[in-house]
């Protein structure tokens, strides 16, 4: 083992155990946290094979987009430590190993097959969301934990856009040549999102058949198999499974299926709506009078617990509460800097039970169901999986005199990006004829009396002509 190694504790910090694998840079060990007991991966760079290669800006935009990717089904970064002749990643650790060494075993059960692909999907759609393109999609590059959960890892040839540059063409061919989309190949620009997708088909493919959709000995032989993509599925894939693949394993990246248009296909949505069959069909049964529907993970399931839900009663809060909430009295910019907020606050002056109607009228526009529970909290989610998981907002109703409340809106599961579209295109206008202020907009309006106070000030001690 390498000589900052010996002691065979790291920093202080880090047990060092066995090798777990060898990339082109360095090496991946096993390794227990001494302060915490927790199992994590170290991936130890060589700082000098990293110049002299020239793949600083790798390592650097690696790292970046490590520390943007978080969702459940990709590997976290927890911390980046670095000696004079190391870097070193402490990330998490993966107890089931690659997702290839199952594939090498032969096929997989469609079950198992089409669970691993949804995790795939919705990790990819959440890197796409943040401008990170893998370019590397395979069965090595997949990782299970010890409850047999998805990880996608290795970054280190993906691509990291700005948001405001979502359709810039990428030009920097990579990847492993089976699972590289036609266009990638050409070395004509290609888009990310879809060359992505293309390796996604494969991985499909691969754990539903046990090999290789487009495969040759010869590359050159393998590539203009690729470029035809005549696609033949084995005899026992479904119907809908086929019509799927070739849909994402179309040559022409224009026409190829989106992830959006993935997520509705039902093959994929086959686990999900097994899963909520009843549930979609209860709310569809009550959503012409009501969309309330009892949250079947309370305590209490009996008749008193649907009295309760039904009238729910708004918190008294005294004028302690009003100041820890006031916008002046926030500390959060001091520990957050550059975090978008995640919860919205407004203040009305109708009663609760007309607040509360009016949130049961956007939790039916938004096809959310809503369910209500006691302390003035009602929490609506959706029915589909997002990018980040299901999609939960919680309205909670203050209570500052009988006439007058204090809500608060946030995100309590799921994607921010589409909690915070959901909030700025649906919640705030549908709710504009109840709201009285605003606590962004009020801090925004003080904000700008005292930017037009400063402004004053300096003309006032101006010299006079």
């Amino acid at each position: 083992m390498e000589s900052d190694m010996k002691p065979n504790v790291l920093m202080e910090r880090y047990e060092l155990g066995r090798l777990l694998g060898q990339g082109t840079f360095g090496k991946v060990y096993y390794a227990r946290s001494t302060v915490t007991n927790q199992s994590v991966a170290i991936k130890a760079i060589e700082k000098d094979k990293v110049m002299r290669t020239g793949q600083v800006d790798r390592i650097k935009r690696e790292i970046s987009v490590m520390k943007l990717a978080r969702h459940p089904n990709i590997i976290q970064l927890f911390e980046v430590m670095a000696t004079k002749s190391k870097i070193y990643f402490v990330m998490e650790y993966a107890k089931g190993g690659e997702l290839f060494d199952k594939v090498c075993k032969g096929r997989l059960k469609e079950k198992v097959a089409h669970r691993y692909f949804k995790q795939l999907i919705n990790a990819v759609d959440f890197c796409h969301s943040r401008g990170v393109y893998h370019r590397d999609i395979k069965p090595e590059n997949v990782l299970l934990d010890e409850n047999g959960n998805l990880k996608v890892s290795d970054f280190g040839l993906s691509a990291l856009v700005e948001s405001n540059q979502q359709d810039i063409i990428l030009r920097t061919p990579c990847g492993t040549p089976a699972y590289v989309a036609p266009e990638v190949i050409k070395r004509k620009g290609y888009d990310g999102a879809k060359a992505d997708i293309w390796s996604c088909g494969i991985v499909l493919f691969v754990l539903l058949a046990g090999y290789l959709p487009f495969h040759d000995s010869n590359l050159i032989e393998m590539y203009r198999k690729i470029h035809k993509a005549e696609l033949k599925c084995p005899g026992w894939f479904r119907p809908e499974v086929c019509k799927l693949l070739s849909d994402i394993l179309d040559p022409n990246p224009d026409t190829r299926i989106s992830i959006e248009k993935i997520k509705e296909h039902c093959w994929f949505k086959n686990e999900l709506t097994a899963r909520n069959k009843k549930q979609l069909l209860e709310n569809n049964t009550v959503s012409s009078s009501s969309s309330v529907v009892s949250d079947q993970n309370d305590e209490n399931d009996g008749p008193e617990s649907e009295a309760k839900e039904e009238s729910v009663v708004p918190i008294s809060i005294n004028a302690f509460d009003i100041i820890s909430l006031s916008a002046s009295f926030d500390l959060s910019r001091f520990f957050k800097d550059g975090v978008q907020k995640r919860e919205a606050r407004f203040s009305s002056k109708l009663p609760a039970s007309v607040i509360i109607s009016k949130i049961e009228d956007i939790a039916k526009q938004l096809r959310m169901k809503i369910k209500k529970k006691a302390a003035g909290l009602l929490k609506l989610e959706g029915f589909d999986e997002g990018r980040k998981g299901v999609l939960s907002i919680d309205a909670e109703i203050f209570e500052v005199t009988p006439n007058f409340h204090l809500v608060e809106v946030k995100k309590s599961n799921g994607d921010t990006l589409e909690y915070q579209k959901i909030l700025k295109e649906d919640i705030r206008p549908a709710l504009q004829d109840i709201v009285w202020v605003w606590q962004s907009d009020q801090q925004q309006q003080s904000q700008q009396s005292d930017q037009q106070l400063q402004i004053h000030d300096q003309q006032q001690r101006q010299p006079q002509s």
